[in-house]
C-alpha cells in the first residue's frame, strides 16, 4: 500500500466519521425551554408557527448545506425533495416564508446573539453561547 492510498483510506474514514457525528437543537441562552415535542420543532421549522409554547417569539435558523437535509429528514421525518416541495407551495401561496438560511460556521454565534433564535449544530460545536433543547420523540 502506497503512502497516497493510506492517506487516502484515513480521509475517507475521518469524513465518515464526521458525516455521522450527532446534531443537537440549540437556542439562545435566554430560552426557558430545556425541549421541545417533535411536533412543535416540525412546526417551527415549516413555519406554521411563529411562537415557542410559552407563546414567546421564534426564529428558525436553517444551516446551508449537508445538515439541513440531515435535519429534516432525521428531526422532521421529510425528504430534501418534500421539504423543496413544501416550500415552493406555501411561498407561491403567500402561507409562509421558509426559515432563513446561515452558513454552518455562523449559526452557533447567530443563536447566541439572537433572543427566540433556533437552530440546529453538530453536537461537538456546543458550549455555555448556546442552550441544547432536547427533541421529545412520539409527541
Amino acid at each position: 500500500m502506497s503512502i497516497r492510498q493510506l492517506f487516502l483510506g484515513m480521509g475517507i474514514l475521518a469524513g465518515a466519521t464526521l458525516a455521522h457525528a450527532d446534531m443537537v437543537l440549540v437556542a439562545n441562552p435566554s430560552n426557558s425551554l430545556s425541549s421541545l415535542p417533535q411536533s412543535q420543532v416540525s412546526r417551527l421549522f415549516l413555519g406554521q408557527t411563529g411562537t415557542f409554547p410559552d407563546g414567546s417569539r421564534a426564529i428558525p435558523l436553517d444551516v446551508e448545506g449537508d445538515s439541513r437535509a440531515r435535519f429534516y429528514r432525521d428531526v422532521l421525518k421529510r425528504q430534501p425533495d418534500q421539504i423543496e416541495k413544501y416550500w415552493a407551495r406555501m411561498i407561491f401561496t403567500g402561507k409562509a416564508q421558509p426559515p432563513r438560511e446561515v452558513k454552518a460556521r455562523e449559526v452557533k454565534a447567530l443563536v447566541a446573539e439572537t433572543p427566540g433564535a433556533i437552530s440546529y449544530i453538530d453536537s461537538s460545536l456546543v458550549d455555555a453561547s448556546v442552550k441544547v433543547i432536547r427533541v421529545e420523540t412520539g409527541s
